[in-house]
């Protein structure tokens, strides 16, 4: 079964404006690199925040698709990965998202959401 990726991440949207993910971010990457399609990026203020948003989007995108995501960081760090093949989301604390700088870096991506 193929994911439609840009229903995938609006799920994820979906799930961290539900929480109060902060300064919520898709990026379509797919004409620039085949690392995915999307990154999702949103900004917690906490590690608890950081946390539940991660919960809370892998439990939209399993119920809605079935699929756990492969998972790197964690919230004490202030950064947490998680990768669903073409769909790539991103929790950052502020000083964290600051400092990778991910919609520079990304720049030649096509907003497709900014919930700020």
């Amino acid at each position: 079964m193929s994911l439609d990726t840009l229903a995938l991440a609006h799920t994820l949207v979906d799930a961290l404006e539900e929480k109060k993910g902060e300064d919520i971010l898709v990026l379509e990457i797919r004409e620039i690199t085949l690392l995915a399609d999307y990154f999702v990026i949103c900004s917690g203020t906490s590690p608890r925040m950081i946390d539940a948003l991660a919960e809370a989007a892998f439990a939209a995108v399993k119920q809605e698709y079935g699929v756990k995501p492969r998972v790197e960081g964690d919230p004490q760090g202030g950064w947490v990965l998680a990768d669903y093949g073409n769909v790539v989301l991103h929790l950052f604390s502020p000083q964290q998202r600051d400092y990778y700088a991910l919609e520079e870096l990304w720049s030649n991506g096509r907003v497709v959401l900014h919930l700020q």
